[in-house]
């Protein structure tokens, strides 16, 4: 009998050897998606700050997704979202986004704010689905036609 893959959440050091790949592979994607470098990625420095929590979806131990969540006091920022291509379809975006939710939630966060790029559309029907709605520009976002700011209450 085959024993069926362990889905696990942890929160994990972004430069880890395992993790850092995932990285590496979300900034390879946003650069094909965005080639005219009109993006500005959070760095693995950034991501180790001590109001961060980075996350990763495990599937029997090998980190598969990773998300983080930057607490900037009055709202907490979700950055960093990334399914690798092999994992996209299954609802792993949405389980990582619950997990993300529920840590901003432990937090005490109560405003969830992010943004992503007009190619992703993938992105943009998840948060969409999740009560995402759009937003002005906020913190260090600024209006971009390749740019949707969203939101949603925690209330």
């Amino acid at each position: 009998m085959t024993q069926r893959p362990e889905l696990s959440f942890r929160i994990d050091d972004p430069s880890a050897d395992d993790v850092y790949p995932l990285i590496e592979q979300l900034d390879g994607y946003l650069s094909e998606l965005y080639p005219t470098g009109n993006i500005h990625p959070v760095s693995v420095l950034a991501l180790q700050q001590p109001n961060v929590t980075f996350i990763t979806a495990r599937v029997d131990g090998a980190p598969v997704a990773c998300g983080a969540c930057i607490d900037h006091g009055d709202y907490v920022e979700v950055k960093r979202m990334y399914v690798l291509p092999a994992c996209r379809g299954l609802g792993l975006g949405k389980q990582l986004l619950d997990a993300l939710e529920a840590q901003i939630r432990r937090n005490g966060g109560q405003l969830i704010r992010l943004e992503t790029g007009t190619a992703q559309t993938e992105a943009l029907e998840l948060y969409g689905r999740a009560g995402y709605r759009r937003c002005p520009p906020f913190g260090d976002h600024h209006a971009n036609p390749r740019s949707v700011c969203m939101e949603k209450a925690l209330v």
